[in-house]
């Protein structure tokens, strides 16, 4: 661990630091939002060390506490997770090979993927990869225990405004990705569909509905193709 932050330039230490005190306080939002929420404490850290997938996590936990099936719920998860398998093809030769696949396959997430790809060297990429995903399992994990004994707590969760931050935390996930406007198209159908049919199924059928916006998604062709 210590040649890895050896490797690191200080910027891009600092840089990943911030990105697990932010992941942390986030982690520490779906704790409190799990328990106040009715369901177990060892639920929400349960899930977190065995999924650590903070998107599914808390559509998963929104979806059960909102009397949805937890199969549905499950599957929800599992259709947002579908993103790693890119990312594993993209930071296959940063995870390294052998016993390290396994637990830097766990650690893959949004932000340690982005932080390795930003990289020149391979080197570089594999010390901004495993610091990111070691630090951000770390922060997350201590923010949802912290935030489970929080909400166990608080009866009432909507009184903090904690309700709140489940819907926040999904809209700033996808924002960037917003920027393309077949995206857009295609999230705003997934949107109308979800809300047409929300007062006539139960919750988590809507979510699973609104994927019938990815067929109106069309991929956008890189700049330099276009130009030719």
């Amino acid at each position: 661990m210590r040649s890895i932050w050896r490797t690191l330039d200080r910027s891009l230490a600092r840089d990943i630091g911030l990105v697990c005190l932010a992941d942390g306080v986030v982690g520490l939002s779906y704790g409190a939002i799990s328990v106040g929420g009715g369901l177990p404490l060892w639920m929400p850290i349960l899930l977190s060390i065995v999924v650590f997938a903070g998107a599914s996590q808390f559509l998963f936990v929104g979806i059960v506490a909102a009397g949805g099936s937890p199969i549905a719920a499950m599957i929800g998860g599992l259709l947002i997770n579908t993103r790693h398998v890119a990312f594993g093809l993209a930071v296959s030769d940063v995870i390294g090979r052998g016993w390290r696949r396994l637990p830097g396959s766990h650690l893959m997430t949004d932000e340690n993927v982005a932080f390795a790809l930003s990289q020149e060297e391979l080197e570089q990429k594999r010390a901004a990869y495993w610091a990111g995903g070691i630090g951000i399992f770390v922060c997350w994990n201590i923010g949802v225990v912290i935030g489970g004994l929080a909400g166990s707590v608080i009866t009432d969760t909507d009184v903090f405004g904690l309700d709140a931050a489940f819907p926040a935390v999904l809209l700033a996930l996808v924002l960037p990705s917003l920027r393309d406007r077949s995206t857009r198209t295609a999230a705003l159908i997934g949107a109308v569909v979800a809300l047409a049919v929300t007062p006539f199924l139960p919750a988590g059928l809507p979510v699973l509905l609104a994927l019938a916006g990815l067929l109106f998604y069309r991929a956008e062709k890189p700049a330099a193709e276009v130009a030719r």
